[in-house]
């Protein structure tokens, strides 16, 4: 189920969101993971749109940045999480849709370029879209190198890229792992990254790649992660391959 196939943007119940965030899953959040924000000032007021661009190290990303950035920030999700039956199917719709997470069939051909219309549409409505540079979950903590869909969105929607560092979320939900634990986490906005003055010195195919650059820099600078220079699927295809080949030995 695509977002064009039953999902339409802006579908939610505004009360039942507002309970499920704030009064549900917000204090647990915050009682489990003692958030630390700063930065909060560089992201645009309700309205305006934005593109939250962070690091991503934990299935929990995707939840802690709405509450640490105080928005609405929409983020695309297996279309699956939407299809569950009965009362945990419709707990975990529920909850997805209190986040703003927009459903896409990600196994079909045309995943990507429907994903930049939807991110599109998003902010043409003055909402936030969350993205994640890397493309995936870093499996080994560090800062892989990013795609460039983040500079392809900014170049259509004009949008302004807000880069965001988030720190420990791995210890709150490690990898592969369902349930959450306390830990200390930070969240990290910086300012808006400067596409005007790099679509002055770059075109075509080495502003995209400027752009995503200067992303990935003023993340990692926040962060303080380790660069790997590499894709984070490259890496992750390696980490899975040594794994399967101690299973096997």
């Amino acid at each position: 189920m695509s977002n064009e196939q039953g999902y339409q943007l802006g579908e939610n119940n505004v009360v039942l969101d507002t309970l499920v965030r704030y009064l549900v899953i917000g204090p647990a959040f915050y009682a489990l993971a003692r958030p630390t924000v700063t930065g909060r000032e560089h992201i645009p007021s309700e309205g305006s749109p934005a593109i939250i661009a962070s690091n991503h190290l934990s299935f929990s990303d995707s939840m802690i940045i709405p509450l640490a950035s105080r928005r609405r920030v929409s983020f695309l999700g297996k279309a699956e999480y939407f299809q569950g039956t009965g009362i945990k199917g419709a707990a975990l719709r529920t909850w997805m849709q209190s986040f703003g997470t927009i459903p896409v069939e990600r196994t079909d051909a045309r995943a990507a370029a429907e994903s930049l219309h939807i991110a599109e549409r998003v902010l043409a409505q003055g909402g936030a879209f969350g993205i994640y540079p890397e493309g995936t979950r870093s499996r080994d903590g560090r800062l892989h190198r990013g795609r460039t869909g983040v500079a392809r969105l900014a170049l259509s929607s004009g949008a302004p890229i807000i880069p965001c560092a988030l720190i420990g979320t791995d210890r709150l939900q490690p990898p592969d792992t369902k349930l959450l634990r306390p830990t200390k986490v930070t969240v990290r906005f910086g300012p808006a990254i400067d596409v005007a003055g790099l679509s002055a010195q770059f075109q075509k195919a080495a502003l995209l790649r400027a752009i995503t650059d200067a992303v990935t820099d003023a993340i990692g600078a926040m962060s303080g992660q380790e660069r790997s220079g590499r894709y984070a699927s490259d890496v992750n295809a390696e980490l899975d391959a040594v794994e399967r080949g101690s299973a096997k030995g």
